[in-house]
């Protein structure tokens, strides 16, 4: 497993753990990132990362992107 920040831009990629606390972890789910759905990085700029997750893009910052595991 690697962190979503790591993840080559334009491959979509299961999403297999995610992690921080509750508020965080509610958070993401609410951006529709959830364990066993799909991301896909679009593109990477100045420590935010731009994810296609369930047909929508999302930025999200680098420090969120760590604790998605795929």
């Amino acid at each position: 497993m690697i962190p979503l920040s790591y993840a080559t831009p334009g491959e979509e990629s299961v999403i297999k753990r995610i992690g921080g606390s509750p508020e965080v972890k509610k958070h993401l789910e609410n951006l529709g990132f959830v364990v066993g759905g799909t991301a896909t990085v679009i593109t990477s700029l100045n420590g935010n990362v731009i994810v296609k997750v369930k047909e929508s893009r999302v930025a999200i910052n680098d420090e969120m992107a760590r604790r998605i595991m795929i």
